[in-house]
């Protein structure tokens, strides 16, 4: 039971917080039934993710055997065995499905995206290259809009796109950390780093962590959003954010670090604190301000 709750990857729930966006940004943070109506779309999620998860670890069950880190997945090392990965994956989809379904169709509508997504990317989108982290990044999307749907409110344009950009910058990280730190560039375990190289991706990089911090400063000083929120002083959050991009940056590029955005998360304590510092500067904001 142990190796099966590591197939998992709890620590990869992390990424299901999105789903909270829209809650807090509409201001809803007060009402228990959205509250609810949250948590269960962020449990579904999980569910959801951590079906994906195993689907993706029992396909590439023998290509792990070759990565360093990979190959003691519980799958791959052979401690959970493929019938009992495929019972959880199908128990973990009705669960996220039929639960979904108990707040709305739409929610329900979204989750199977997410998990046609996640086949058609682990069954072969994920390698090719650029695809891959566009791909990774409707993954992010898909929980933005999750959130929404679940609280049934509409999400701002501007919050969309600050989503994408921060997931494929993200994406890109993560596939620099695999290109350095793998032998022969990481080609024997994914194909897709076939199509990168150092230069290219810290291009890629750079590009989209720039476009991440200039989104979400323009969605901080927007006119619409200060007169939907009710204050200009969101942008006092714009330092954490930048803070976060270019530490993730440094864990990267410089430190060679963790390139799995969860797992610095909760390793790097610079990162955890930063996060949990914007999150608390945005509730006081919109809620005590």
């Amino acid at each position: 039971m142990t190796d099966l709750l590591r197939s998992l990857r709890p620590y990869q729930w992390t990424k299901n917080l999105l789903v909270f966006a829209a809650l807090v940004f509409a201001l809803d943070l007060r009402d228990p039934q959205k509250v609810e109506a949250a948590v269960v779309a962020f449990l579904c999620f999980c569910a959801a993710s951590s079906a994906t998860y195993l689907f993706n670890d029992i396909r590439d069950r023998e290509r792990d055997r070759l990565h360093p880190e990979k190959a003691q997945r519980p799958i791959a090392a052979g401690r959970v065995s493929v019938p009992v990965a495929v019972t959880a994956a199908i128990v973990l989809v009705l669960i996220a499905l039929l639960g979904s379904y108990t707040i709305t169709w739409r929610l329900t509508a979204v989750i199977a995206s997410y998990l046609v997504l996640q086949g058609a990317y682990s069954l072969g989108l994920k390698h090719v290259p650029i695809v891959d982290a566009l791909c990774v990044s409707a993954g992010f999307l898909l929980r933005a809009v999750a959130g929404a749907e679940a609280v049934q409110v509409p999400i701002s344009s501007w919050l969309l796109m600050c989503t994408i950009f921060l997931s494929i910058f993200i994406s890109f990280a993560k596939r620099r950390h695999e290109f350095v730190t793998l032998p022969a560039g990481g080609e024997s375990h994914r194909q897709s780093l076939v199509g990168y190289s150092v230069q290219v991706l810290d291009q890629l990089i750079t590009v989209s962590a720039a476009a991440t911090l200039i989104s979400y400063a323009l969605y901080t000083a927007d006119a619409e959003t200060v007169g939907r929120l009710g204050t200009n002083r969101l942008i006092l959050t714009l330092p954490f954010v930048i803070y976060g991009v270019f530490r993730y940056l440094t864990l990267v590029q410089v430190n060679e670090g963790t390139g799995d955005p969860s797992l610095a998360l909760v390793r790097d304590k610079h990162l955890l604190i930063t996060v949990a510092l914007w999150g608390l500067t945005v509730v006081t904001l919109l809620y005590l301000g």
